[in-house]
């Protein structure tokens, strides 16, 4: 999307007018819907006066197409300023600059494509400045025809107009040479070298000819990642549906083309119980619609379940034009409306209202997913809310949809497949944990292995036995130990130590726990599981859930403090009790009730707490009459 649009006589005047910062808020407002902070304008009050100085060359044609701001499509990512027209041999170029403010950098990362800087008094690892703006590049290449097609060169570079080099200088470091060789960066004091770089790709104007089959060519994945996702899920049994599965993904896939070809909205809203199979449909939908043409991206609150079906489809890693199919829930903040085809929205009951670190950006996850694609799929199963800042809910999504005059169509995933015992066994668990009356008092007739151990070392012994046979068998818990940052990447360490037994929480090094050959040696929790599944599950039940004078009682003062499920629980709890316990009781049972759920054939438990397990053994027996 094109934010702020001219020629270099446009920009150039501007700027001598002292207008620039004003047109651009004008414009963000009006097609952005949002207001600019004071600083942001401020930062391009300083930058642009720099760009203006490097523009003033009488040979950068007056006529060259000038974009501030634009917008990426189909992300949140804004170039912050492109000049276009054409070489010596007419051939049209868009060069990209990344503008930077930084005066120096403190040291080179280890890590690729990264540098050590002090921001807000606070050192960060960012992204290196030519490493940045090549991503660009590549998502304006994935993503739009006429770049495929050769019709126009993307050129990238970065301006750190406040740089002064240094004796040992860490932005041009050989480190970095791979991505400095196709994006140099010009520093203070290299404003003839950047001009001469500039009239080397511009020759002759355009006048905003370029910028307009910039901003109206049709955002589709290319020819390349179609054929790719399409042979990633042939012959992938992954990826396999069955029974009431196929009904609601051919359901979907007809209100995707449909909101393509009209102009109204389509919200399709589909509840499945856990091991409904509504992972496998959304990302069996996700590589139809892109393999057909559609832009579509899958969206989970979560990385876990990202991480892990992106690592599933076959040749991805370390592609990153696979890897932007798949996107956070916090990401559409400032989207471009209806700039994507499909949204296909995977565990829609974890969506909170703001987004970001500080939960302090954007106005509602659901509100912004709707605004941002022509057709949005949410499949939810509103019984695994996990966490106090979980919103999502059927009536939530059709608010919105309403709300954004939307047409909107429900489904249910009823086809139970992970627990052999189908509905019986959720049922039955519901029933004992005390969460809900159900008919099911028994697990007669019901093929699903229920254990409760007196050991936890018996569980594990278990798990590491099944595990040997396909991987995909795991040990889950509840988040009442600590896990301290020190020891994050430590297997050593034992965050969870209950008498002899002892093993480390999930390694921070790793983003796919689920799948990971020594994973099974850690103990995975709700945010590294959900939506996820495995053959067998050991589950450690912590003292935040007890059994005492006849009642399943939960706890949340024993929930460990780096858990974050329940952060502003102890103030809700002075302000009404009522409501917290109320609260703290839904999410607490709602997480066990997910982890006991995320084995297909069967589930092995051990309880810290005496009266909680004597309790599971006893239901257990009458139910085997």
């Amino acid at each position: 999307m094109l934010i702020y649009e001219g020629t270099k006589a446009e920009f150039m005047k501007s700027i001598e007018n002292d207008t620039i910062s004003i047109e651009i808020e004008k414009k963000i407002l009006e097609r952005m819907y949002r207001h600019t902070p004071l600083k942001e304008s401020r930062s391009w009050d300083n930058s642009l006066r720099y760009m203006y100085i490097v523009m003033n060359d009488m040979d950068i044609p007056e006529d060259a197409g000038i974009a501030i701001e634009y917008n990426i499509p189909r992300t949140a990512m804004r170039v912050d300023f492109i000049i276009t027209g054409r070489d010596a041999q007419e051939k049209p170029n868009a060069i990209l600059i990344e503008l930077k403010q930084w005066d120096k950098l403190k040291l080179v990362s280890d890590k690729d494509g990264l540098v050590k800087t002090v921001l807000n008094r606070i050192e960060k690892e960012v992204p290196h400045p030519s490493y940045q703006v090549l991503t660009y590049c590549w998502l304006l290449r994935d993503n739009n025809e006429m770049i495929q097609n050769g019709e126009l060169n993307l050129v990238p570079c970065a301006y750190l107009h406040n740089y002064m080099r240094q004796e040992m200088e860490p932005l041009t470091d050989g480190h970095y040479s791979q991505y400095l060789g196709q994006a140099p960066v010009f520093t203070k004091g290299g404003i003839h070298d950047f001009r001469e770089f500039i009239k080397n790709h511009i020759k002759y104007g355009d006048n905003k000819e370029i910028l307009y089959l910039l901003g109206n060519s049709r955002n589709s994945p290319p020819k390349s990642l179609q054929d790719e996702v399409r042979s990633m899920m042939q012959g992938n049994e992954e990826f396999y549906m069955i029974d009431g599965q196929k009904v609601v993904y051919e359901a979907a896939l007809k209100y995707a083309f449909l909101a393509q070809k009209e102009k109204r909205k389509k919200v399709f809203i589909i509840k499945g119980g856990p091991g409904t199979g509504k992972s496998v449909v959304a990302v069996k939908l996700l590589a139809e619609l892109i393999s057909r043409g559609q832009s579509c991206e899958y969206i989970s609150k979560t990385s876990a379940p990202r991480n892990v079906y992106l690592a599933k489809l076959k040749g991805v890693k370390g592609k990153l034009n696979i890897k932007g199919l798949f996107k956070g829930s916090g990401s559409y903040v400032d989207y471009p409306k209806d700039s994507l085809d499909t949204a296909i929205v995977d565990e829609a009951h974890r969506l909170s209202e703001k987004s970001g670190m500080f939960n302090n950006k954007g106005e509602n996850q659901i509100k912004e997913i709707i605004d941002a694609a022509k057709c949005s799929i949410f499949f939810i199963d509103e019984r695994q809310r996990v966490h106090i800042n979980d919103k999502g809910s059927v009536e939530e999504i059709k608010k919105w949809a309403r709300n954004a005059d939307a047409k909107i169509y429900l489904a249910e995933l009823v086809s139970q497949f992970r627990c052999n015992g189908s509905d019986g066994y959720l049922a039955w668990l519901d029933y004992v944990l005390q969460i809900r009356d159900t008919a099911n008092l028994t697990l007669d007739n019901i093929d699903y292995d229920f254990v409760v151990e007196e050991d936890p070392d018996i569980v594990r012994e278990f798990i590491l036995k099944e595990n040997r046979i396909n991987n995909r068998s795991r040990m889950l818990a509840g988040y009442c130990w600590n896990w301290p940052k020190k020891y994050q990447n430590d297997a050593d360490y034992k965050d969870i130590c209950i008498g002899s037994f002892g093993m480390s929480w999930n390694l921070g090094n790793t983003k796919t726990f689920a799948i990971d050959e020594n994973s099974v040696n850690e103990v995975g929790c709700i945010h590294t599981s959900q939506g996820l599944e495995f053959d067998y599950v050991g589950v450690i039940i912590g003292n935040d859930m007890r059994y005492e004078n006849g009642t399943v009682i939960t706890d949340f003062t024993k929930r460990a403090s780096t858990d974050q499920s329940l952060k502003g629980i102890k103030k809700l709890y002075k302000k009404n009790p009522q409501e917290a316990l109320s609260v703290a009781d839904e999410i607490i049972k709602n997480t066990y009730r997910t982890l006991l759920t995320r084995g297909m054939k069967g589930c092995h438990v051990y309880c810290t707490d005496p009266g909680l397990r004597n309790y599971l053994k006893e239901m257990l027996e009458r139910s085997h009459g």
